[in-house]
């Protein structure tokens, strides 16, 4: 049985995405072995980015700086007719820095693990239809979205939101496309390689 302060940082670790108890602990006594700069700095640090980042008033990226947009939605040479909606921050870097799409972004949610009520209410849609609908009232000005792509994971809850979005925005008469071929069956958008998104994207529908 660990010491109770080292079980309660396990639990705390074991909360972030993919890390389980074992990978926790490999955490946990690293930080027990380190040197005391070293865990200073990584305090620092997750204070400084509590502290100095915020979310953008439009498509919900973290960033830091003046405003309320991030350094995308502030781009005026960006495609405004274009809007991309994610699952995560972690899918929009991942296909910004591919540099094969240049219109504006949405992150629907924080994640969503399983297709549940309880689970889809967490999800920006209402959120969503405005910022297509109005998105000069979060600050996105002389845009007028012609395409919005549904950009999610090809496995089984990825595929099932898409089938939901594309029922809950039908009635904006927006043209609405998915990601096409390329990408392999329960594949994540995070590893996919810069070929499969081209393809991907090249080929929605």
């Amino acid at each position: 049985m660990y010491a109770k302060k080292i079980q309660k940082l396990i639990e705390l670790f074991s909360c972030f995405p993919g890390i389980g108890p074992r990978t926790a602990g490999r955490f946990v006594f690293y930080l027990t072995h380190a040197k005391g700069q070293e865990v200073d700095d990584l305090t620092e640090a997750i204070q400084s980015v509590k502290k100095s980042l915020k979310y953008c008033s439009f498509c919900s990226k973290l960033f830091e700086g003046e405003g309320n947009l991030c350094e995308i939605c502030s781009d005026q040479l960006r495609n405004k007719t274009m809007l991309c909606v994610v699952e995560n921050e972690t899918d929009l870097v991942s296909i910004e820095n591919k540099k094969i799409y240049k219109g504006l972004y949405f992150v629907l949610g924080n994640g969503f693990s399983d297709f549940k009520k309880q689970n889809l209410e967490q999800l920006r849609i209402e959120s969503l239809k405005q910022a297509i609908k109005t998105p000069e009232k979060f600050g996105i000005v002389h845009a007028k979205f012609e395409e919005i792509i549904l950009a999610f994971n090809s496995t089984t809850n990825g595929k099932l939101i898409s089938l939901y979005l594309l029922r809950e925005l039908k009635a904006l008469n927006k043209k609405i496309t998915c990601l096409g071929l390329g990408l392999p069956a329960e594949g994540e958008l995070e590893y996919m390689d810069k070929q499969t998104l081209i393809s991907a994207f090249g080929s929605r529908r």
